[in-house]
């Protein structure tokens, strides 16, 4: 598992299709999903921590992109 796509094939497997319109959202929920799906012991540790890993490094993505377009609202401003 190595992308977000992977991440949610995952979910997929299980029967869990996440689409909130927004990818950050999204993310957020796919996370929620599967610290579910970890407590009720469908995944094993290795598999949840990398899945894991791949959500909080696109979630740090989108706030990155997040903070680069508030800062060009405030500069246009």
């Amino acid at each position: 598992m190595k992308t977000l796509y992977d991440v949610q094939q995952l979910l997929k497997n299980f029967g869990i299709f996440v689409y909130l319109g927004k990818r950050l959202y999204d993310i957020e929920m796919m996370k929620i999903e599967l610290q579910g799906l970890y407590d009720s012991g469908l995944l094993d540790k290795c598999e949840y921590l990398n899945a894991e890993l791949i959500l909080r490094h696109e979630h740090r993505i989108e706030m990155e992109k997040e903070g680069q377009t508030n800062e060009a609202k405030i500069i246009g401003d």
